[in-house]
């Protein structure tokens, strides 16, 4: 057990970070461009774009489970989750590639391609993701080092997503040269390239420590139910489902937000990047300020500060562009600050069914809480979607009417905060606190001993 707290370098924690510095080349682009790609490039309505996002899910419904259940029982030299970085970084590539290409079909044609190329980049993305998030779990049982390995591992993933903010409108516009369909599709390879890369530092660099203590095995049936008997995790599931179905229509309006609101079109990748640069330093106050306070108290401080912030950005008005982007950096600073408290929640929440069970199901706990954020991205997407109609937004229009620009203000400011309100409530919810691991990972280490006795005799 003394192996499995151990300290974790920061070369390690560098290196392990950079696998979601690759994931971002999915994770922000489908969050910042996709809605836009679809209604504005591709030439679907905003509709159907919102119908095709929560469709999709279905899918993942089956294949998150299952590949949560492939990854626990899988058993390599290289470990159990570290093997997926390199056998499905290129697969990751080019579905990211397919999903933004747009072929020379008809309406109907162009919507059946779009379900089934996003589809496709949702199951790779899945089965690539899953084991990383999981290898994180499975690095250290320390729950402070949690926190500092997220850390880590979001500053970088903040730092893909300026990446991807800063890069793809303008190699689009530079690379498509005046075609933004072609200019789509060559941006994404170009940012898939560096992701196999980034995937292959990931599985060098990182080493996975935490074995399950006893040595009880079950089917996957039984693990499922081992899952939602966990409390706790249902907390965390929960809190990821409701923040991203925040993050995405925030997000995802955006690019709405300023062209037709701010009327500054020609900002959008200045804009997308400052956020994403003030969420990058928000990662770094995360392991400070849990040190100050407990990650319930420091969750629920950073939520109350991005509805205060939302609120004040509600009545920016269209030329206050340094009100605007104050308010747009400070709500994903302090916003990002709250992701690797949450994801150390998740690594907890692995020993706490564990110590429950003795049965340890790292890779189902993190599929499932997978299977939560994309069922959020899906349900933001859908909502901001349908939200767009509702207030009659026209694609690849010239103009839109009043209503449908304050509509967009609303959908960009004011919606979000009931997520946020909502976290609170969650997280309120949450008990296991420093303390309460610490008790759990010294029974564990009981247990290892007792196991090791009996082995023994």
């Amino acid at each position: 057990m003394e192996k499995q707290a151990t300290r974790v370098s920061a070369l390690e924690k560098i290196g392990y970070g950079l696998g979601d510095t690759a994931s971002q080349v999915v994770f922000s682009s489908v969050m910042l461009f996709m809605a836009y790609f679809y209604t504005d490039v591709f030439g679907i309505s905003a509709a159907a774009m919102g119908t095709l996002f929560l469709v999709v899910r279905v899918i993942d419904a089956v294949t998150d489970p299952l590949m949560g259940v492939l990854a626990d029982r899988t058993s390599t030299r290289w470990g159990k989750f570290r093997p997926y970085l390199l056998w499905l970084s290129i697969p990751f590539a080019l579905t990211a590639v397919l999903a933004f290409t747009t072929p020379p079909f008809g309406a109907t044609g162009k919507l059946i391609y779009a379900y089934i190329s996003y589809s496709l980049l949702m199951i790779i993305y899945t089965a690539i993701n899953i084991p990383y998030c999981a290898l994180g779990g499975v690095i250290t049982a320390d729950t402070r080092e949690r926190v500092s390995l997220n850390s880590y591992r979001f500053f970088l993933a903040t730092a893909g997503g300026v990446l991807v903010a800063s890069t793809t409108m303008r190699l689009a516009e530079r690379l498509g040269q005046g075609d933004p369909q072609k200019g789509f599709q060559l941006a994404i390879a170009v940012l898939g390239v560096g992701a196999v890369i980034l995937f292959a530092v990931a599985f060098f660099a990182s080493r996975e420590r935490v074995v399950q203590v006893s040595q009880k095995t079950s089917t996957w049936r039984q693990d499922l139910r081992l899952l939602v008997a966990n409390d706790q995790w249902l907390i965390v599931a929960a809190m990821n489902f409701v923040l991203l179905v925040a993050a995405v229509i925030r997000s995802s309006s955006a690019i709405y937000y300023l062209k037709w609101y701010a009327g500054r079109s020609d900002l959008t990748s200045n804009f997308l990047t400052a956020g994403m640069i003030a969420a990058t330093l928000g990662t770094l106050f995360a392991t400070p300020l849990s040190k100050r306070m407990s990650k319930v108290r420091a969750y629920i401080l950073t939520q109350s500060t991005v509805i205060l912030l939302s609120i004040l950005l509600f009545f920016a008005p269209a030329q206050a562009l340094v009100w605007i982007f104050a308010g747009f950096c400070g709500i994903h600073f302090f916003n990002q600050m709250a992701i690797p408290l949450l994801w150390a929640m998740m690594a907890d929440t692995v020993d706490y069914g564990e110590w429950q069970s003795e049965r340890r199901i790292t890779g189902l706990v993190f599929s499932g809480v997978l299977f939560a954020l994309k069922l959020g991205m899906a349900v933001g997407g859908a909502v901001l979607g349908w939200l767009l109609a509702g207030f009659g937004y026209v694609g690849e229009a010239t103009s839109q009417s009043p209503t449908t620009i304050n509509g967009i203000v609303m959908i960009f400011t004011l919606v979000p905060i009931v997520g946020h309100f909502v976290l609170i409530v969650l997280v309120s919810r949450y008990k296991l606190n420093a303390r309460r691991c610490d008790e759990i990972r010294r029974e564990l280490l009981q247990r290892e001993a007792a196991h090791l006795m009996v082995d023994k005799i």
